[in-house]
């Protein structure tokens, strides 16, 4: 009895003297252990990143990636319930979160800078189920302002946005807003300066594009433009000048967003550079690279959308009051006869077809069946409708506001 208690006493003992030396390794070790290498898991998964590649299906594609058949279908399926698989684009990103024993548990699509695809396994055995949903990708919004100048280093719209450290997007929806007033091809000049206040986004750091231009000054040849985004009510978003009249002209001053430069200009008689000899040059020649988009420069109905013998692919758009526009030498047709458009709609992408040279676009431009000259015509269209009367107080108040964000928003400027 007594051997036993004295042993009963010594593991007692030794029990104590162990927890008390774990305690102080504890107590004392702990930021060296935090300091060690980390506790190494068992990997249970594979994360599969990816680009969506050409000429494919989405069912190949999962088969590519070694899913089994009935897995594949199911998630095909489960797609589909959520978005057309017709949608779906090459050179977009996917993820697959799939299990060491082939399972998968996750699938994502990025539909595009906004929204996500996310399929998830409903249930982990059993049969293969997914659940699929659409759901936004989180960004974070800032109002910034950017200013560039028009100069020799910067000659366009878009170099001097680039020197800015933005996106051409901002260059396009710039060129956009002062469309009616400004013709990108051949109204910039040394000295123009522009700046403008704009919703960015960013996504995990970097950035994600652009939301609504707010504001934008456009000092240009000597004139200076002011647009205020506005919406009166039951209407839709607009941009007017600080007395409320709208930039919108019935017709665009060029069929081109921007950079393209007039290399032919409207004559009644010109030396044909093919033909060689001396005719009426019903239009204008922009040069542009091959595959730039063309657009309607107002709303229309086509009228004709094919091949004609001197103008290659060729479209033309009837337009209210008497106007007909027409657009040569396309490299491709996005419309067809009798499509109706509205003004800015593609129409088709700038070619090197029929008679020409060099890719460029031959516009026209005919009232009441006569060829007019496009530029002069553009100066003498009315603007669009004003802000309503009974909305100017409001409209008042949001241009002070937007107009004072210039000032007091802690703004990014152009070579920062």
């Amino acid at each position: 009895m007594r051997r036993s208690a004295l042993i009963l006493l010594v593991t007692l003992s030794i029990g104590a003297i162990a927890s008390t030396a774990l305690r102080r390794v504890s107590a004392a070790d702990s930021r060296s252990l935090s300091r060690s290498s980390d506790v190494l898991l068992e990997k249970d998964a594979d994360l599969l990143l990816g680009i969506i590649p050409t000429r494919t299906t989405m069912g190949k594609l999962l088969r590519d990636q070694g899913i089994d058949l009935a897995q594949s279908t199911a998630l095909v399926s489960a797609i589909g319930s959520a978005f057309d698989l017709r949608r779906v684009r090459a050179g977009q990103p996917y993820l697959i979160d799939r299990l060491l024993d082939g399972r998968i548990r996750r699938f994502e699509y990025e539909i595009d800078g906004d929204r996500r695809l996310l399929l998830a396994r409903a249930a982990l055995d059993g049969e293969p189920r997914f659940v699929a949903g659409i759901e936004p990708i989180a960004k974070v919004t800032t109002v910034v302002a950017i200013e560039g100048e028009i100069n020799r280093e910067s000659p366009s719209l878009t170099a001097a946005i680039d020197k800015a450290g933005e996106r051409i997007d901002l260059a396009l929806g710039l060129a956009d807003v002062f469309s009616g007033e400004i013709d990108f091809s051949s109204d910039l000049q040394p000295g123009d300066r522009f700046r403008v206040v704009v919703e960015r986004h960013t996504r995990e750091g970097k950035a994600a594009g652009y939301g609504a231009i707010l504001a934008a000054e456009f000092f240009n040849d000597g004139r200076n433009l002011t647009a205020v985004r506005f919406t009166p009510d039951g209407g839709s978003p607009g941009y007017y000048d600080t007395q409320g009249r709208s930039l919108k002209r019935f017709f665009l001053k060029s069929p081109l967003k921007f950079e393209p430069r007039v290399t032919s200009r409207f004559s009644k008689s010109r030396q044909h550079p093919i033909l060689g000899y001396a005719r009426a040059h019903n239009g204008v020649d922009y040069h542009a690279p091959t595959g730039a988009p063309v657009g309607a420069v107002a709303p229309g109905v086509v009228t004709l959308a094919g091949w004609t013998s001197g103008g290659g692919r060729t479209v033309r758009v009837r337009h209210p009051n008497g106007y007909e526009s027409e657009y040569l030498h396309l490299s491709a047709i996005a419309v067809h006869a009798g499509a109706r458009l509205g003004q800015g709609d593609l129409i088709g992408r700038v070619g090197a077809t029929g008679l020409a040279t060099a890719p460029h676009l031959h516009y026209g431009l005919r009232k009441n069946g006569a060829y007019v000259n496009p530029i002069l015509e553009h100066r003498n269209m009315p603007p669009g409708e004003p802000v309503p009367a009974p909305m100017l107080t409001i409209f008042n108040q949001e241009r002070d506001r937007v107009l004072g964000l210039f000032q007091s928003t802690a703004l990014r400027a152009a070579n920062n």
